[in-house]
């Protein structure tokens, strides 16, 4: 399973936005000048997510979005299933051998897994220990 730049860029933008939880509403020109990402590409991103309700937009001159709940109640997996659809390494049918089929529904239940235990409050926490080893993973 590949993550695209929807999903990337999106979980950015909810990021930023925890980051500045309680401070008011963000603009997405600010997150995309301090990404160096596309204003353009964010503002179709934020659609979808907004109307998911992970997001609520604030018009006026100070305006912006705003996360609709708290960063410990949104996961990461909520943000992928919006822009990126089901998780699902491999489409598989009730054809497949079913050794097969039994690993397929094991990764899909393991990245699951990581998305949904993680939120954007343990995203923006983050701390670096030096933990991964530059590990490369290919699915």
């Amino acid at each position: 399973m590949k993550i695209s730049t929807k999903g990337r860029y999106g979980l950015t933008i909810m990021m930023e936005l925890a980051s500045k939880f309680g401070e008011g509403p963000t603009s997405l020109k600010s997150i995309a000048e301090k990404h160096q990402l596309s204003e353009h590409y964010l503002e179709q991103l934020i659609a979808p997510l907004r109307n998911a309700g992970l997001v609520k937009s604030i018009r006026g001159a100070y305006g912006g979005y705003v996360l609709s709940r708290q960063p410990e109640d949104i996961t990461s997996g909520d943000i992928i299933r919006v822009l990126e659809g089901p998780i699902s390494p491999v489409d598989f049918t009730d054809e497949d051998d079913p050794a097969k089929r039994d690993l397929w529904i094991r990764i899909k239940n393991s990245i699951a897994e990581v998305l949904d235990s993680t939120t954007l409050a343990d995203l923006i926490t983050y701390q670096d220990e030096g933990k991964n080893e530059n590990y490369m993973f290919y699915i």
